[in-house]
């Protein structure tokens, strides 16, 4: 599998440093979790490029609770016109 999609719903993270996230679902992690020890490096992080619509951003995911959180920036967020709740088709590639 070269890039995987999905559907997901983004989520506000309010932490110290506060984000918005899509929670990458079991079969998609399954994959990314095969792939780790080839890609990942410090903290499980695994580099991948990210496209929503017509943006695309290379970012990193990283482990949670046994799956993966996309960080999704704010540029991409104003550019395709998306806030917390909204649920948009996401395709995603690791970097290598």
């Amino acid at each position: 599998m070269t890039e995987v999609e999905f559907a997901g719903e983004i989520w506000y993270w309010r932490g110290p440093a506060p984000w918005y996230f899509i929670t990458v679902p079991d079969e998609e992690c399954a994959y990314f979790e095969a792939e780790s020890s080839f890609v990942s490096y410090g903290w499980g992080m695994i580099p991948v490029v990210a496209e929503i619509g017509g943006t695309a951003w290379d970012t990193s995911m990283f482990p949670k609770d046994g799956r993966y959180l996309l960080p999704v920036k704010a540029s991409v967020r104003r550019a395709e016109d998306l806030d917390d709740g909204d649920v948009p088709t996401v395709r995603l590639r690791l970097r290598t």
